[in-house]
């Protein structure tokens, strides 16, 4: 059994329900941001499942220059806490450089580190000294087993506060697989797991300056890792995937997260017997 891990008023790991950190790739605007946080809510709590909102700020790594990155850290945050304040849900986004960790951790409940950032020593230590709970995305390069060493860099900082986020593993040229493996492997280390199924049925650059994605099997990948005993699922949702500024193709509808989540529960609960 993995550690338990606070953030706000939700418990992941320790043998506790599944839990969900959800929401838009990328913080579109204001009023978007906030009406997605609030069906979200809507219908965590209408399947009694405890919800994590997420969005990021700044999208970093996007395929191409011309690329929508969001509103930027200032903004963002401010978005950001905004939607903490009003419906009183923990929030999360993406951390790029030590220079946003103190300014991030004002607002963020759980500061995250991009899976292309995870071997980063002096981001991961930075953000290990601010106390906050981490979550560490594995890069599609590492192997689950060596994450033990991203937990021991944040573990320096005396930070028992972590979280591990699989998203999938590079295959060949845009293209990822998720080993199933790494989920037990990577719970070993004893903190909990959560598994980002969105981004894993992205296809890296696959339209050439944006990235695809086959959402159609995020609900297949989603069910496989929660039989396997993850304490989490990630997923980015969007109301309308094909107009979303960021990761449509492998935007989950917020209109179909009822029925997947029903059905995602309903395994955990027959798993936790």
């Amino acid at each position: 059994m993995t550690r338990e891990i606070t953030v706000g008023g939700v418990k992941i790991g320790g043998g506790r329900p599944l839990a969900l950190v959800a929401g838009p790739c990328v913080i579109e605007n204001e009023t978007a941001t906030l009406r997605c946080a609030e069906r979200l809510m809507s219908i965590c709590n209408g399947v009694g499942i405890s919800l994590i909102f997420k969005a990021s700020y700044d999208k970093a790594n996007r395929t191409s220059v011309t690329a929508f990155r969001g509103p930027g850290m200032k903004e963002g945050l401010r978005i950001l806490a905004k939607v903490k304040e009003a419906l009183g849900v923990p929030v999360l986004s993406d951390i790029h450089s030590i220079e946003q960790v103190e300014p991030a951790a004002e607002v963020l409940d759980v500061l995250q580190i991009p899976a292309f950032l995870c071997r980063q020593t002096d981001l991961l230590v930075a953000a290990g000294n601010t106390g906050k709970v981490i979550n560490v995305k594995k890069g599609q390069f590492l192997a689950p087993w060596d994450m033990k060493n991203v937990v021991g860099k944040i573990r320096s900082c005396d930070n028992e506060n972590i979280i591990l986020t699989e998203r999938g593993a590079s295959f060949g040229y845009n293209n990822l697989v998720v080993d199933m493996r790494s989920f037990p492997i990577m719970r070993s280390t004893g903190y909990p797991v959560i598994f980002d199924a969105t981004h894993s049925v992205q296809l890296p650059g696959g339209e050439g300056t944006s990235s695809g994605g086959q959402r159609e099997y995020v609900e297949f990948l989603a069910r496989a890792a929660v039989a396997s005993g993850v304490d989490g699922i990630f997923m980015e949702v969007h109301e309308e995937p094909e107009q979303a500024l960021c990761d449509g193709p492998n935007s989950v509808r917020l209109d179909d997260l009822p029925v997947l989540l029903k059905k995602l529960k309903s395994i955990d609960a027959i798993v936790n017997q």
